[in-house]
């Protein structure tokens, strides 16, 4: 994904000097890491410090054996003592906690009951807890008001389906199939979330103390996202799009007031481009918010703004600065932003003039599949913050900054993996041909020799707008286990480099990036890890589109698996549940007036040279990169006599962790057995 292979795939560790009769033997645990280990991961999400800055609450996932899942708690951390306490555990899922302003109390979501998600609050004093409102689905947005009375959050109101033809009567006691469904909506389906229900999502308040909500907003637009309080609690901003077009709008949304006493609901920017993630500032006078003017262009870096409150005065803030925004908070401790740069996801404080002080926090996802740049954070009033925190070879813990040196609170998987040997992760050198840097690691495997030569994966990031760094990665553990060294790049289109370097593949990729991931294998090589006649080649969604490229461009890899590919970008811009947006944006129009591009683009069409052998994976409900896509690229192999398979993941959608811990560890393995069928013997210098 071999007739002698380098490393065990586990080690056993040395025999007591008193022998034991051979029924009384137990088997060594393995020193590597394994399929199995899944389980044993316990991962640190959604931090949330209290508005004090002295306690923490977060959401433990850990994978259950017993029913192949993720169970989702919430527990506690005292920040002086370091102290952890679980604080809502036992049946059901537990996740999205959010303090009231004095810190009191502590809102979640809860499907303890067993009859769906329902809204919870917590009084932290005398541990009393209180469901507050059931819901048919998970709210979203869950938002207090200043004074701490009411909780804001938004929930899908059900709508009438279209309806046209009608079946005849039914003679009673028939048994007939359910009627066809029929929509009219752009967006029928999302990865994710499958085939929509009719309804739109609105906002809803709630007395903190319970009582029936009131819904504040209606009608056939989407109400959703993160809602913002203003500190006099008469409005709450959102951002979305009411336009008539809505549907169509591609990236464009604005920010919206909504006054709590009317309903009234007025826009407060009108520009051609995304307006979102609206923050408040302490004091009620000004919205910080990100967006950009749209040049519909693949990728466009989130800029930061600021305006009064009534909409006027916009400017954009830090203006020098070549990173693009994803998340905002705005504390009396000052306006914080988060960010990808170069590999690691950092939060900045930011001035009003313009000034960025980048905080001494190294943010890691709690994604641990594969080594995403990513994070979860949150802000104290007097700006504390409290981030999800990690290595390359160890998944999210919590830590906090308090000053200028973090401190990690947990150790959640220290002691089982203290007992692992795992394969580090190094820097290496690679320079595109016109002389720019390609950011690029290689994850050896446990036990490597310095000085000897190993097969090599190279494992392809997908997005393409999204970036690699120096995280875990349990599919990394993997191959290393079984003897492979993983090669991990951020080519050309990666983020958190600037807009010039997302900018390498705009309107020509996946074209784009093969020189530079060639280069980096070649520099794999020279240095002398990579062993030339065991080069292997994956990767997942823009990875998997990137592999599927190589293999009909070149001839020496000795396999390779292609993971939720793109093959044939006319299909894909139709097909998939974004077609309102990539036709539009990643391809500058739609099939029928550029056909000669898309067909340019898909590696479909080099099928022809194609001699390596492909595996093919896909999730069986992945509406992003549709399964069709895989099943094209698996019908061609197959014509063309290449060797191939076709692996498909029921229940799963696009992303790894939509798969169960079980599904995830078949996944990877698959791709390491398709791999040793055609790795050669041991190479060496």
């Amino acid at each position: 994904m071999r007739s002698l292979k380098i490393f065990a795939a586990a080690a056993l560790l040395a025999l007591p000097a008193i022998t034991l009769a051979a029924d009384d033997q137990a088997e060594a645990p393995p020193a590597h890491f394994t399929g199995a280990d899944l389980f044993n991961l316990t991962i640190a999400t959604d931090p949330q410090i209290s508005p004090d800055g002295r306690q923490i609450a977060y959401v433990r996932m850990a994978n259950d054996i017993m029913t192949d899942s993720a169970v989702r708690s919430i527990w506690l951390i005292d920040l002086a003592s370091g102290a952890e306490t679980p604080l809502v555990t036992g049946a059901g899922a537990h996740f999205s906690p959010r303090w009231s302003p004095d810190g009191s109390r502590l809102a979640y979501i809860s499907t303890k009951s067993g009859g769906g998600p329902e809204l919870h609050v917590r009084w932290m004093n005398s541990g009393v807890a209180a469901n507050i409102t059931a819901l048919p689905e998970s709210p979203g947005g869950i938002s207090w008001s200043p004074d701490g009375s009411q909780i804001a959050y938004t929930a899908r109101v059900p709508g009438k389906p279209l309806s046209l033809g009608s079946a005849p009567a039914k003679p009673e006691g028939a048994e007939w199939k359910a009627p066809p469904s029929i929509t009219d909506a752009v967006t029928y389906r999302i990865d994710g979330g499958g085939y929509l229900k009719p309804g739109f999502t609105q906002i809803f308040v709630v007395l903190a103390k319970g009582g029936a909500p009131r819904q504040l907003t209606s009608g056939d637009r989407h109400h959703s996202g993160a809602l913002e309080w203003s500190p006099d609690g008469k409005t709450i901003l959102i951002s979305g799009n009411r336009d008539d077009d809505w549907e169509l709008a591609g990236v464009d949304s604005e920010i919206y007031a909504i006054d709590l006493a009317s309903g009234d609901i007025n826009a407060l920017t009108t520009r051609d481009g995304p307006d979102f993630a609206p923050q408040i500032s302490p004091d009620g006078t000004q919205i910080a918010y990100l967006g950009f003017d749209d040049r519909a262009m693949a990728y466009q870096q989130a800029e930061l703004y600021v305006m009064n409150r009534d909409g006027s005065g916009k400017r954009r803030v830090a203006a020098g600065f070549d990173r693009g925004f994803d998340s905002l908070e705005w504390t009396d401790g000052g306006l914080y932003a988060g960010f990808e740069d170069e590999g690691v996801y950092r939060v900045a404080k930011i001035s009003l003039t313009g000034n960025v002080d980048r905080l001494n926090a190294r943010v890691a996802t709690p994604g641990y599949s594969r080594p995403y740049v990513g994070g979860e954070w949150s802000v104290s009033s007097r700006g504390t913050l409290a981030f999800t925190s990690g290595s390359a070879t160890r998944p999210t813990d919590v830590s906090v900054l308090a000053g200028r040196n973090p401190r990690q609170l947990t150790a959640l998987n220290e002691t089982w993996l203290s007992g692992k040997t795992l394969g580090q992760t190094i820097e290496l050198d690679v320079t595109a041909a016109d002389g720019t840097k390609i950011p690029s690691w290689i994850t050896l495997p446990p036990d490597y020799e310095p000085g000897t030569r190993v097969p090599l994966v190279l494992e392809i990031h997908g997005g393409p707008y999204a970036a690699y760094g120096a995280h875990f990665s349990t599919d990394y553990q993997l191959y290393g286990s079984a003897g492979y060294a993983t090669l991990f790049t951020n080519p050309g289109g990666s983020t958190g480099y600037g807009h010039a370097f997302a900018d390498r593949i705009e309107g020509n990729y996946p074209i784009s990036n093969h020189d530079e991931l060639m280069a980096a294998v070649d520099a794999a090589i020279a240095a002398g890890y990579a062993d030339p006649e065991n080069l292997f080649v994956t990767g997942g969604s823009g990875g998997g589109i990137l592999t599927a490229w190589i293999v009909g461009q070149t001839d020496r890899f000795a396999a390779a698996a292609s993971n939720k590919p793109v093959i044939n970008w006319t299909s894909m811009a139709l097909m998939s549940d974004g077609y309102a947006f990539f036709g539009k944006y990643w391809m500058k129009g739609q099939p029928w007036e550029r056909a000669d591009d898309y067909w340019r683009r898909s590696p479909l069409a080099a099928a022809a040279n194609i001699k390596t052998p492909t595996l093919v994976l896909v999730a069986a409900e992945d509406y992003r990169t549709p399964r069709s896509e895989a099943e094209q690229f698996y019908g061609a192999l197959q014509v063309l006599g290449v060797d191939t398979a076709l692996l498909v993941t029921p229940g799963g959608s696009h992303g790894d962790l939509t798969m169960s811990p079980s599904q995830l560890a078949t996944k990877t393995d698959s791709v390491i057995k398709w791999f040793e069928k055609y790795r050669k013997d041991e190479k060496s210098d």
